[in-house]
């Protein structure tokens, strides 16, 4: 890895390495007796580490490797292996508050064992740890293979991935220690904040030069999605996250909205992370490798760049819709619950699209259980997004928000469709990427697959029974006009659910374990593949990168 930089890239590594250590000092001096000076201290650890593993490569012999013959692909081999560590990390984190919901006694004498301290964990770890390295990882394999261009730098990616990584390192230890914004979605405070943005600002850059210098005249719809996923987060973590430091010598802070503009903001922002984050990002994943695996051109390139447009704008205006019944005027509301309905269109347009890809390859489906994650991660993502549409309408969010049902919802979208088609991306680039010539475990990622799918079904109707159920407790009244049901009635009702809950939770942790297990295992004893010439030459340049499609 470090071996394949130069002389100055290491030069330029070690710099920034130190920067790191020297921020982290400077926190754990400011806040001596304040948690963000503990937090100096997890900065100062990762600073450590980077020094560590540059220090002995600098004044190293130059690689002699012809760069332009190959593309970059370390990183991504790195991000990989990141993405499914979080995968197992955040997920067993989900199955233990899963856990503590049917069982409470579960919990420690500590503060940071309560809920509220390990529910973001868990959240944040599946979502930017697992899904944000994958994301990261993927679009660099992906704009490099369309572009037929190698990346420009190779110490940008490095910087991206691994400062990523440390963004989620700080917040997933300012959870534990309860520092945060207190909103919504338990944001990080200011300073982890102010990093991402760095990193995020130089991923990017990094993007957008390896577009510049592509050979392929033309910019295939994947990296239309990535882009899209790179600039809206930016534009959402920043609007979202301002705020004023109450001290640069602490780690307390002060939104710069508050009332109904700070909860509009913040859904604004929630929304959006699902339809930027969640949806256009791995929608990326699904364009490529899709195709790739099934060996068929998407069923219309058209409809793809519809979908996309589709996506882009009507998605914008949908947050609203999470606050019905609240003090956001009502036409706000109305607007939200409106482009929520017109949403089907687009996403069903990317569901179906998937799926008309796989006309003439179905028998590959059947035998292939790679190819079967992303099939019924399509499937998920068609089935989640109608639902979406339809609890956005008024009349149904009065039955199911503040439910379980939302939490259903959500996790058939984060598991279903999320979770599965990075499963697949990841089993399909893993051969690719180190060269062998399959999986190690062709019978593992079909017990993966079978666990992940029944997983999600127990966990995703058992919310759908429990959600359901609380909404018409909460909703029925006595001839006398009083509430029928105490609260405490909603939850004896709702314990079995919880117990089939934390159950689907724990099989799809298993088939997690199964895949970091499987790659690691496929990295160091699949049989290696013949060598064969992997970046396109100047002889190549009449070449599609991918075929047409229409």
């Amino acid at each position: 890895m470090i071996s394949s930089l130069t002389g100055r890239e290491r030069q330029s590594a070690l710099l920034i390495s130190i920067l790191v250590v020297l921020v982290g000092l400077a926190m754990a001096a400011a806040g001596q007796g304040d948690l963000m000076g503990a937090q100096g201290w997890v900065v100062i650890a990762y600073g450590a580490l980077m020094l560590w593993l540059i220090m002995p490569s600098i004044g190293g012999a130059e690689p002699v490797e012809d760069r332009s013959a190959t593309y970059y692909d370390d990183p991504t081999k790195v991000g990989i292996i990141l993405a499914l560590i979080w995968a197992v990390a955040a997920m067993g984190m989900g199955v233990w508050v899963a856990s503590l919901l049917a069982w409470p006694e579960l919990r420690f004498d500590a503060a940071w064992s309560g809920f509220g301290r390990l529910r973001p964990i868990h959240t944040s770890g599946v979502i930017f740890g697992f899904g944000g390295n994958a994301l990261i990882a993927t679009s660099f394999h992906v704009m490099q293979r369309t572009c037929r261009a190698r990346m420009p730098s190779q110490l940008m990616p490095w910087f991206v991935l691994l400062g990523y990584n440390l963004f989620c390192v700080v917040a997933a230890t300012g959870y534990l220690m309860g520092v945060t914004q207190s909103k919504e979605y338990a944001e990080p405070e200011w300073y982890a904040d102010i990093w991402l943005v760095v990193v995020w600002v130089a991923y990017f850059v990094l993007y957008l030069r390896t577009l510049s210098r592509r050979n392929e005249p033309h910019i295939y719809v994947a990296n239309w999605y990535y882009m899209a996923f790179i600039l809206v987060v930016a534009m959402l973590h920043i609007i979202n996250n301002l705020a004023v430091p109450a001290s640069f010598m602490g780690a307390k802070s002060y939104s710069a909205f508050s009332g109904v503009q700070d909860a509009m903001t913040q859904w604004w922002y929630g929304h959006n992370a699902v339809a930027f984050f969640l949806t256009a990002g791995f929608l990326g994943m699904l364009y490529y490798f899709l195709p790739k695996r099934a060996e068929r051109p998407i069923y219309s390139y058209r409809l793809s760049i519809l979908s996309f447009w589709g996506i882009t704008f009507f998605y914008m205006w949908a947050g609203s819709h999470h606050l019905h019944y609240t003090a956001l005027p009502q036409w706000v509301q109305t607007l939200g619950m409106t482009f929520s309905v017109m949403l089907l269109v687009p996403s069903w347009a990317s569901a179906g699209n998937a799926l008309m890809t796989l006309n003439g390859a179905w028998h590959k489906v059947r035998d292939d259980a790679t190819l079967r994650f992303m099939m019924v991660a399509a499937v998920f993502y068609g089935l989640s997004t109608f639902e979406g549409s339809f609890m956005a309408i008024r009349p149904v969010n009065a039955l199911s928000h503040y439910t379980d049902w939302t939490i259903g919802h959500v996790h058939a979208g984060a598991m279903g469709w999320v979770a599965l088609i990075t499963f697949g991306s990841i089993y399909a680039l893993t051969p690719v990427l180190w060269r062998r010539e399959r999986m190690y475990s062709a019978k593992a990622v079909e017990w993966h697959f079978w666990l992940a799918l029944a997983g999600t079904v127990i966990y995703v109707f058992a919310m759908w029974n429990s959600g359901i159920i609380q909404g018409l407790m909460w909703r029925t009244y006595n001839d006398t006009g009083t509430l029928r049901y105490s609260f405490l009635d909603s939850m004896i009702a709702m314990h079995p659910y919880y117990i089939a809950r934390a159950f689907g939770g724990l099989l799809f942790l298993i088939g997690a374990c199964i895949a970091l297990w499987n790659v690691v295992m496929t990295v160091r004893h699949a049989p290696r593949k013949q060598p064969e010439r992997d970046y396109p030459t100047s002889s190549d340049a009449g070449e599609p990168a991918l075929p047409a499609a229409e």
